[in-house]
């Protein structure tokens, strides 16, 4: 079976960071340029070498062609001509009795630019002065002074878009902000709320428009009120930046309407070559790939939200399934990891079994299918957050943790919510430490109330009870260890002691 294929090899000859760091620390140890690193892909070009590249013309990075064309290719003098652009002067006035001849014509380089040509048409219009009309008035010579250039490039005309910083100012007492040359957002706003016919719900005064309402009104936007009785966990912590107390609220009323656009159905009967027990065979190596790379369990629990969305729209064969699982892991661990590992140590934990190419292409694939949407609403995230605002211990928030990772393996959860599979998690952690049951704090920030827990609740229970089997022991296994209190040994409840 082709999961049960790269188990062997997957904890040995992989260089993890935790390693590589005691490794570079030790200051004796003789370093080894040909060991091939982690972050380091073999099939990497070397920078010595000539790498072309097509992107509308043949571009390429070879120094050496690049002098011996240079040399070999006579190359014509250039001659370049100074641009004179006319300078702006003062014109007066011509007295009556003089002559009243044109002006001449200002003496232009043989090299015309757009600049040149509107600087001489601005000079014509701004400083000149016509003779019949010197003839007509008896008065004194007036100087006529143009405006002040403000580039040498071209001149700014009363209806450009563009403005300086100089041409903006602060007017009145209220400290509006207008520029010279064009609307503010300010105006810009008031002009459409004016012209334009908003609904009778849009007119809030928060001014928002009537789209916006809606969303606000169907998510519960700014609601923070706490029901008597109920921990205000975000009132409490409200000048702490870390715990985004201010719209931590409004995060999780979103992700929770956010589930409803990633629907897992059934889809075991519609994989012919698939069943239950491989798919649990997949998810527990992936797990021990997230154990080995030591990432985050953010990306273990898109991994396997990835695996089932492309399973319920895709037909996989029995030799694709790790596949699937690798690529999956490789898309979470590009979303959520700071350091993602390399293609290269996904090709090797599937023992050989795939190729780049092939790992490439599925990648595509589950992203085409998934539509580029990453940004699933996970269990995981939920779990930290119910914890949180019912301050819990990190013992009990731990045997939360791998009663929700336990159930990844379990096909019957995939067609459960997350916030739902999140809050039966916890629930059960409580009983089975008896500590408390369903609290309204609990009742207030999930949304759930104990009756809608009860079938998933006893759903998670049968599942952590059943008898061991040596072929999905990774989550036991790492929940069993010290650093997470050991509390895959925790005793089990029996249903009926449950609610």
């Amino acid at each position: 079976m082709a999961p049960a294929k790269a188990l062997s090899k997957i904890t040995t000859n992989i260089t993890t960071r935790s390693k590589t760091q005691c490794e570079n620390t030790n200051p004796n140890k003789a370093v080894d340029k040909h060991v091939r690193g982690k972050r380091k892909a073999e099939c990497s070009p070397s920078k010595d070498k000539a790498v072309k590249r097509s992107a509308l013309i043949n571009l390429t990075n070879n120094y050496k062609k690049i002098i011996e064309t240079r040399v070999t290719k006579p190359t014509k003098p250039i001659t370049v001509q100074a641009k004179i652009l006319p300078t702006v002067k003062t014109v007066q006035k011509p007295k009556q009795n003089e002559n009243l001849a044109p002006p001449p014509a200002p003496v232009v380089n043989k090299i015309v630019t757009r600049a040149t040509v509107k600087n001489i048409v601005h000079c014509a219009t701004h400083t000149a002065v016509k003779p019949k009309e010197a003839n007509k008035e008896n008065t004194a010579p007036v100087a006529v002074t143009t405006k002040k250039r403000l580039s040498n490039e071209f001149e700014k005309s009363d209806g450009s878009l563009y403005s300086t910083a100089l041409e903006e100012r602060y007017v009145n007492n209220d400290s509006t902000y207008f520029s010279a040359k064009r609307p503010t957002t300010r105006a810009l706003k008031q002009r459409a709320s004016s012209s334009s016919a908003i609904d009778d719900g849009a007119k809030s005064t928060n001014n928002l428009s009537f789209v916006a309402l809606q969303l606000q009104t169907k998510l519960n936007l700014g609601n923070h009120e706490v029901p008597e009785g109920v921990t205000d966990y975000d009132k409490e912590n409200w000048d702490d930046i870390y715990q985004v107390s201010h719209y931590a609220m409004d995060i999780f009323n979103y992700y929770k309407e956010k589930e409803k656009e990633f629907p897992v159905g059934d889809y075991i009967d519609k994989q012919i070559c698939l069943s239950k027990w491989m798919r649990s065979l997949l998810v527990d190596w992936m797990v021990e790939i997230q154990e080995s790379f030591e990432l985050n369990h953010e990306t273990l629990y898109l991994g396997v939200k990835l695996v089932d969305m492309y399973l319920d729209r895709v037909t996989v064969s029995k030799e694709t399934l790790q596949l699937v699982g690798a690529a999956a892991m490789f898309v979470a661990s590009k979303f959520d990891e700071r350091i993602p590992p390399m293609i290269d140590d996904f090709l090797y934990i599937c023992d050989g079994a795939y190729t780049s190419r092939e790992m490439i292409k599925m990648e595509a694939n589950l992203l085409k299918v998934v539509g580029f949407n990453l940004g699933i609403p996970i269990s995981y995230r939920f779990l930290r957050r119910y914890a949180r605002c019912s301050k819990i211990t990190m013992n009990v928030l731990t045997l939360a943790r791998y009663i929700l990772e336990f159930s990844l393996m379990e096909y019957e959860t995939v067609t459960i919510r997350d916030s739902l599979l999140a809050s039966a998690s916890l629930y059960l952690s409580l009983r089975m430490k008896e500590i408390s049951g369903w609290t309204p704090t609990l009742e207030f920030y999930t949304g759930y109330e104990l009756n809608d827990l009860r079938n998933t609740v006893l759903l998670l229970n049968r599942a952590i009870s059943k008898p061991p089997k040596s072929q999905l022991m990774t989550v036991r296994n790492k929940y069993s260890h010290k650093i997470f209190f050991e509390v895959a040994k925790t005793p089990l409840l029996s249903d009926a002691n449950l609610f």
